[in-house]
């Protein structure tokens, strides 16, 4: 707080003296001064010249610099090869607005600089003044309007494929617990109904605080890893225990925010499975530009005797895109798509939540008398060998001093 303190009191005093130097300044140009030692600050023609070819200079430098990054920095991963249905509308969407804004950017910045070039001041010249034009104004004003709206509705076309199912169709519930920080997921079970839920539930191996009065919560199965089956519409409900998380899944261009007290939602259809992502030449790529990177740091970690990196393997992932706290960069859990028959076979081994529960309590039962007694005179033989050893140091201890 002080070093704050500090650095607020010495910004203050920059402003205050570059304010004084501005006072000092306009009191030295209010003094007359003879003809011949007064200078113009009236641009002249040359100067208007010069910074009109400069002007094109520093059009040329924006091209440049832009040419330049698309090159270097231009691999743009989440916008293509999507692995849902709905993502090729979104990855759609995306193309059509960046090249909009890089053909707006071109042209309206090299008209910009021309404008400004075309109409410097020469000598004699005179500007015209428009108090307006209809016309342009009627151009400017239906372009972006047309463009806009058309962007708008592909939007609400794609948005609508990710929020809305129709209540007849087969679909399988998923639920999505956030909390800090971390994920859990609770399947719907045979019933493809999820119980009721609370966080007033949450107890043991009940993380999602489902309601256990609740029939339907019984066959409910809690997973720490999110499977899903490939062609398989999956409606998502989307919990958090604690604060507002965001459940993003970037390779299915979904995202939702988890809010307290609400259940909110998203539907999708994953169309390309884990393994087959992995065959794919962009990812093949991008894990191996990883894995050199990795086998580098690798190198530097076992000259110092660490531990070196495991090479990386490629997933689905969920990951949080909501700052929501310390750990908020660490939460995310691993995504596997799979064929419908696989994913059965995995959910099939998975425990309910029912038994889950029932194996929880029997284990917390209380031990039969005999037991109990056994474990009574163990701990007693036990306090008696502490006390021996306890006895046994204070002598030698008194021993030393003496």
């Amino acid at each position: 707080m002080t070093s704050l303190l500090i650095i607020g009191v010495v910004v203050l005093l920059g402003i205050a003296i570059w304010q004084l130097t501005k006072i000092f300044h306009l009191t030295q140009t209010i003094k007359q001064k003879p003809a011949h030692e007064s200078e113009s600050e009236i641009a002249s023609e040359r100067d208007n010249n010069v910074n009109g070819y400069l002007l094109f200079g520093f059009l040329g430098f924006i091209y440049a610099l832009m040419i330049y990054s698309c090159a270097k920095w231009g691999y743009m991963p989440l916008m293509s090869d999507a692995a849902s249905e709905h993502g090729k509308d979104v990855d759609n969407l995306m193309w059509i607005s960046m090249i909009l804004i890089f053909t707006v950017q071109i042209i309206t910045q090299f008209l910009l600089h021309y404008f400004s070039f075309k109409a410097r001041g020469i000598k004699g010249r005179k500007a015209t003044f428009y108090a307006d034009n209809d016309k342009l104004e009627m151009i400017w004003t239906i372009i972006p309007v047309i463009v806009l709206s058309g962007l708008i509705l592909y939007g609400l076309f794609a948005w609508n494929n990710i929020m809305y199912y129709d209540q007849d169709e087969e679909v399988m519930y998923v639920e999505v617990y956030a909390k800090q920080f971390g994920w859990d997921v609770r399947y719907s079970g045979e019933d493809n109904t999820l119980g009721k839920a609370n966080v007033r539930f949450i107890q043991g191996v009940n993380a999602t605080g489902a309601d256990m009065s609740d029939p339907n919560s019984h066959d409910d199965i809690l997973a720490s890893e999110l499977h899903l089956p490939l062609g398989k519409k999956v409606v998502f409900k989307i919990r958090s225990q604690d604060v507002l998380h965001s459940a993003y899944f970037p390779h299915f261009r979904a995202q939702m925010n988890a809010v307290p007290g609400m259940v909110t939602q998203f539907a999708m259809v994953p169309s390309i499975t884990t393994s087959e992502m992995r065959q794919l030449p962009e990812t093949i790529k991008k894990v191996d530009k990883i894995n050199k990177l990795r086998s580098q740091r690798s190198q530097e970690l076992i000259a110092k005797g660490e531990e070196a990196l495991t090479p990386y393997e490629f997933d689905y992932i969920l990951l949080c895109n909501k700052i929501c706290g310390r750990s908020h960069y660490n939460m995310q859990m691993k995504v596997i798509v799979e064929s419908e028959q696989d994913f059965k076979k995995w959910l099939g081994e998975q425990k309910t939540l029912g038994q889950r529960i029932a194996e929880e309590q029997a284990g917390n039962e209380p031990q039969p008398a005999v037991e109990e007694e056994a474990v009574s005179q163990e701990e007693e033989a036990v306090s008696e060998d502490n006390t021996a050893e306890s006895e046994e140091e204070a002598i030698e201890i008194e021993n030393i001093r003496g």
